[in-house]
């Protein structure tokens, strides 16, 4: 199947998916977005540890390799869950990876069901869909991984990344006044489908449009314009099993925070009630 002109491909699921949801399970599947860029040594195990949570819940994964050169297609390929693969033939940047998994799970998605992004690097714990699901079932529009709650912990990242998380976290809580969230750059989130549709209505193409690390807080900063209920919920971040090395880089990113916060000051809100 092709997405946006993307070739799409599908691989056979491990087995029968659950016809309906029980109070522990989650109601509706999760579609579960990895953007991948050379993760062909962290996806295996990473989808081993989803196809666990697919045992008791519907799961489709959807993994954007994006222009990888070390065969991470081919190794989402041969997992045994529901796969869905969307190449880009060259390097687009996590931004771009970030909207294509996103259009094409909501152009698959039924509305009860819900939309995860994780990073493919095995450093998430995918066991926490189901809480995210149970959050979103309670109803929350966005629900946040979040390091900076108590029971989070990220003492594994390098001390950098946690003084970068942090100070962000400071900038934009004070900034934009949203005092229900304490981790602005976590790339472990769930979102209701009706509230990506709406706002993917609204901008479009144009919903990310950060190439890099930043692009988590636009996505945020954006949906914040459809007054969703946000919940976090902790995360243990587990940075010790990071197979390959860090992409983030620090200077990059700390400008692309700056430059979007003074965009975000200057651009107006949407003219309309999303």
């Amino acid at each position: 199947m092709t997405v946006d002109g993307r070739e799409v491909r599908t691989s056979p699921t491990a087995g029968p998916r659950p016809a309906t949801a029980v109070a522990t399970r989650v109601r509706g599947r999760a579609h579960v977005v990895l953007p991948a860029y050379n993760e062909a040594a962290s996806l295996p195990s990473l989808l081993h540890r989803i196809a666990e949570v697919a045992r008791t819940e519907q799961v489709t994964v959807w993994v954007v390799d994006d222009g990888s050169s070390d065969g991470t297609g081919d190794v989402a390929e041969a997992a045994g869950l529901d796969v869905r693969l969307v190449r880009h033939p060259v390097n687009l940047g996590l931004g771009q990876a970030v909207q294509t998994g996103l259009r094409a799970a909501l152009g698959d998605a039924g509305e009860d069901d819900f939309i995860v992004v994780m990073d493919a690097d095995d450093t998430h714990d995918p066991s926490l869909i189901t809480k995210l699901g149970n959050e979103i079932i309670a109803g929350s529009d966005v629900v946040i991984c979040s390091r900076f709650v108590d029971g989070g912990d990220d003492k594994t990242a390098p001390l950098f990344r946690r003084m970068l998380s942090r100070g962000a976290a400071v900038l934009f809580r004070r900034v934009l006044g949203l005092v229900d969230v304490h981790d602005f750059t976590s790339g472990f989130r769930a979102y209701r489908v009706s509230l990506l549709t709406r706002a993917s209505t609204h901008w479009g193409e144009r919903l990310v449009e950060e190439r890099g690390f930043a692009c988590m807080v636009e996505l945020l900063l954006k949906l914040r314009h459809c007054h969703p209920v946000i919940t976090e919920v902790p995360l243990e971040l587990r940075y010790d099993r990071k197979q390959g090395p860090s992409k983030l880089k620090l200077r990059r990113t700390i400008v692309q925070y700056v430059r979007l916060l003074a965009r975000d000051r200057l651009t107006p809100a949407p003219y309309r009630e999303l």
